[in-house]
């Protein structure tokens, strides 16, 4: 086992490598960005695990085999997050569009407290559940991934949602019947 000064020899030899092991990573997954990403969560792991190698000459193969390893979890990350997507779309395809009158029926006051939000939640609130876009085509026309369409869009409605509690009251979290918030006198009948 490597003792005190060897700690900083191997991190050495791991950095001198850096160039290598990036192009390994690259050529397998096609994307620098996503190597990067993947060769720094391996140095963090590896790094801490360093201290239970047993010679430098090894320091070179083990750091591969963490290498391997982090690129089967990002496989399997990349697979259960295509999955959810993928599962989530097919939903959003089966839900029926609410009805002309349900649509007229649906509190004045969340138009208003959605403009109080952040631009680009207030942005995708209205083009997914105003205008009926699907999460995928905002995603497109936002430029960002669908992955980040959708913590968008969930981070808009939980913010929304805080709007209209602080709004509305109670009434927010049991269901307004008749909203009248924003108006004098107004509140939500139960």
């Amino acid at each position: 086992m490597w003792r005190d000064p060897c700690r900083g020899d191997i991190v050495s030899v791991l950095v001198e490598n850096h160039r290598e092991f990036l192009r390994f990573l690259e050529r397998r997954v096609g994307s620098r960005a996503v190597a990067e990403d993947i060769l720094q969560e391996a140095f963090i792991r590896g790094i801490g695990k360093a201290e239970t190698l047993r010679s430098e000459e090894s320091a070179v193969a083990w750091f591969y085999q963490t290498l391997r390893n982090a690129l089967i979890d990002h496989a399997r990350r990349a697979g259960a997050a295509e999955r959810a997507l993928t599962a989530v779309a097919a939903e959003v395809e089966k839900a029926q569009p609410p009805d002309a009158e349900l649509q007229d029926a649906v509190c004045k006051c969340v138009g208003r407290l959605a403009s109080t939000l952040k631009p680009e939640y207030a942005e995708a609130l209205r083009r997914v559940e105003v205008d009926g876009l699907s999460v995928t085509s905002f995603a497109e026309e936002a430029g960002i991934t669908a992955n980040n369409a959708s913590v968008r869009l969930f981070r808009a409605r939980q913010a929304l949602k805080k709007q209209l509690e602080v709004s509305c009251g109670t009434c927010a979290s049991h269901g307004c019947l008749d909203c009248t918030c924003g108006q004098p006198g107004g509140g939500c009948k139960q």
